[in-house]
């Protein structure tokens, strides 16, 4: 009896209950995509026709869609399989961000509103960058403003790598980020700024700093490496991953999972460079997993390759390659396993600008001992709940069992 949580990350199902307050009414990632595909609007060199995900119809994406927008999408009119149970799920915490979600997932809503940069040059407290420069022995910083990664190392990275100056910039989710070349700059020298900047944002209550490496020689070539590393706040109360390791249970992370919880409850972890290598080690750490343990995985392509640059044709088939290969998972279930697929946001490459949508989120289940619709849980914590009563592990404090 072992149970995974696996997190297509941002791949949400239309505008939340409460979604107008954050600009985000009619917001629907997945329904867009899918009309995107039916009316040709998605057709590149590698994909073409309608959206193409058979085995997340299987476990009941359809419905799951159906419940939160009253539609079903061009390609998923597929009936749930027998065996699967499917839903919906809505947010309790504030935020539309990535720790929000993967806490919230695993038993634990955020009570808090995070702090945020404001949407001004500079966006940075003037003091805090002294201190960060002071601190660090660094001459001055790039950036210091609201901007999509991609861009803003496009526009300055050849200055950082003549000037030595890292690139820092924020975004709508309470984030200070640092960009720097690799090799110019280094790995290292860029984790530890990022370990030093991590208590200066503090009493800013800034939720994650993170690394964002680069390689290449100019403009025409950069490109952001999987040597990301995110510095997280730990999550204010025990999660399901706490819980599982103070039990002593086999726990195994896969991708960015480890630097979400700050690396607490997280066990073993294990990295891949892109969507399809995170599968392979998930298939790996799973055939590791002892009887009453939990695997969770984030795969995070979806959103900061597809989302966040609203690439319509790239989410697409990044979602039908994901499908592809989840029957690779599927077999290799046993009858008294449980699997849960859901996401922590949403991210519609169709909506304006480049941040996360205010959104609804599937919960698709595989498990041998029930079946059928789930309904609406009003709180993303009802997964850990449900995770916690599958183990037999101590109940978690948020959230209510599926069954």
């Amino acid at each position: 009896m072992r149970a995974l949580i696996v997190v297509m990350d941002s791949v949400g199902i239309g505008g939340a209950p409460d979604a107008a307050s954050y600009g985000d009414d009619g917001a629907d990632t997945v329904g867009h995509i899918a009309d995107a595909c039916a009316a040709g609007r998605a057709d590149n060199g590698q994909r073409q026709g309608p959206l193409q995900v058979a085995y997340l119809a299987a476990l009941g994406l359809g419905e799951a869609c159906e419940r939160a927008t009253g539609r079903k999408p061009p390609g998923l009119q597929q009936r749930a399989g027998a065996g699967a149970a499917f839903g919906v799920a809505h947010e309790q915490s504030r935020g539309k961000d990535t720790p929000s979600g993967h806490w919230e997932i695993a038993g634990v809503p955020v009570p808090f509103d995070w702090g945020y940069f404001p949407k001004t040059v500079p966006a940075f407290p003037p003091d805090l960058i002294e201190q960060l420069c002071a601190s660090a022995g660094l001459s001055g910083i790039l950036g210091d403003c609201h901007a999509s990664g991609t861009e803003i190392i496009a526009a300055l990275g050849e200055v950082h790598m003549q000037t030595g100056r890292p690139i820092c910039y924020t975004s709508a989710d309470s984030v200070f980020q640092i960009a720097a070349h690799e090799e110019t700059f280094g790995l290292d020298q860029l984790y530890q700024l990022c370990e030093t900047a991590r208590p200066l944002v503090d009493r800013f209550n800034i939720g994650r700093v993170i690394a964002r490496p680069f390689v290449g020689r100019s403009h025409a070539d950069f490109r952001r490496t999987a040597n990301r590393r995110d510095y997280a706040v730990p999550p204010p109360e025990p999660t399901i991953l706490d819980i599982a390791t103070a039990e002593r249970r086999h726990v195994v992370t896969i991708g960015k999972i480890a630097d979400i919880f700050a690396h607490r409850g997280t066990g073993r972890n294990l990295k891949g460079e892109s969507n399809d290598a995170l599968f392979t080690r998930m298939l790996e750490g799973f055939a590791t997993i002892e009887d009453g343990g939990l695997l969770f995985a984030n795969f995070v392509d979806f959103d900061t390759l597809y989302g966040h640059r609203r690439d319509v044709a790239g989410y697409a088939c990044a979602l039908e390659s994901f499908d592809a290969r989840l029957p690779e998972l599927l077999n290799v279930l046993r009858s008294d396993d449980l699997l849960i697929v859901t996401a922590d946001h949403g991210c519609d490459p169709t909506w304006s600008g480049s941040d996360h949508t205010r959104e609804s989120v599937p919960v698709l289940i595989a498990n041998g001992r029930s079946a059928g619709p789930i309904g609406a849980r009003s709180s993303f914590a009802d997964i850990g709940a449900t995770v916690a009563q599958h183990l037999d592990m101590e109940p978690t404090r948020h959230g209510c069992p599926f069954w």
